[in-house]
């Protein structure tokens, strides 16, 4: 079957990775790929209903005002469609119902959780259990880091992964939870996908650098029940060859850096079952 996988990356507002997520996404194999700026969303000149797989990237989405992604969350939640007959955050509800993937990475991610796209418990994508907020190091982190994948997770995007480095480059990259209760189900459930390790990919650690922002229980990435909707603050589509790596003239190692995979998992698996 000819590949017909068609991607959308939301740009706009502060969001400054777009290019490096649609060019992910072509090199997984992507057929089509828009970077569409909200506006046109909002306007009605582009509609997620066109698409298969929408990417979320990172940024700084309207200065990170009121806390990072929350000015963004309420427009898309608020906002109507042009001629007032639809809202925005409809159109995400139905791309999800619909079996459709979506990828949020940083600010991206930080958007998701507070639309309650993730962890979306029981399915519910409108109320959101989990938040990101200020690095324990009080600053701005850019450093790479070691990932530990959850086997366990039903994450589309890390099938065939037991482990993953990439950088982060956040201010609020700290995952915490509403309350205990929160904490475990997402333990329990799997929602758990990746989490911050030492550098033998051995342990999920708390401890700085390793850990950078100090998230709960070292959670870096989730994703709902269905595997098909995942955030993460590293950047994956900040590694896709070789050469984005830090050590890269100093290790021999694949062409193809393995952020890559990330993107590949999601194409793959729209051209198996969509």
């Amino acid at each position: 079957m000819a590949n017909r996988v068609r991607s959308i990356v939301i740009t706009g507002n502060g969001t400054n990775c777009e290019m490096e997520m649609a060019h992910a996404c072509r090199l997984a194999g992507s057929a089509k790929v828009d970077i569409v700026h909200i506006s046109e969303l909002l306007y009605g000149e582009k509609r997620l209903d066109d698409y298969h797989f929408l990417n979320l990237p990172g940024g700084f989405l309207d200065g990170d005002d009121l806390g990072s992604a929350k000015a963004g969350a309420n427009r898309i939640i608020h906002a109507d469609i042009k001629g007032g007959r639809e809202k925005l955050y409809a159109q995400f509800v139905k791309f999800i119902a619909d079996g459709k993937l979506i990828l949020g990475v940083c600010n991206g991610f930080q958007l998701m959780v507070k639309l309650g796209l993730l962890p979306a418990f029981d399915r519910d994508y409108s109320t959101q259990t989990v938040t990101l907020t200020f690095n324990d190091s009080g600053r701005f982190e850019d450093r790479w880091v070691y990932l530990r994948i959850n086997g366990d997770s039903p994450c589309v995007f890390t099938r065939g992964l037991e482990k993953i480095y990439l950088p982060v480059r956040n201010g609020e990259g700290k995952i915490v939870t509403k309350n205990p209760v929160i904490l475990e189900k997402l333990h329990t459930n799997n929602h758990i996908v990746m989490q911050y390790s030492d550098e033998n990919y051995e342990r999920a650690t708390m401890d700085y650098p390793d850990n950078p922002n100090g998230s709960v229980d070292a959670i870096a990435g989730i994703c709902d029940e269905t595997g098909r909707i995942f955030g993460l603050m590293p950047h994956p589509e900040a590694y896709l060859h070789y050469t984005n790596h830090p050590r890269w003239t100093r290790e021999i190692m694949p062409e193809d850096g393995a952020g890559l995979s990330i993107f590949r998992n999601a194409v793959d698996f729209i051209q198996r079952n969509l």
